[in-house]
């Protein structure tokens, strides 16, 4: 697979959970990438996701810096 479209694919998955109503609830980083952990609104349904690409790190990065400043 290519960078690009691992980017994409990753990108993918971010998108939905925030289209979905997720929250970014936490991040981890480690060697292998960052553990991405999203909250349901409701409190009560969490997912974690793997992000390795460095740009749909970047991606949502910027989106968890929206969130934090309400403009989401």
């Amino acid at each position: 697979m290519s960078e690009y479209q691992q980017f994409l694919d990753e990108r993918d998955k971010i998108d939905f959970f925030i289209q979905k109503g997720y929250c970014i609830n936490g991040v981890q980083e480690h060697l292998n990438g960052d553990t991405v952990g999203f909250l349901h609104p409701n409190g009560n349904i969490t997912e974690t996701i793997l992000i390795k690409n460095p740009n749909a790190r970047k991606y949502f990065s910027s989106l968890l810096i929206q969130q934090n400043q309400g403009t989401q």
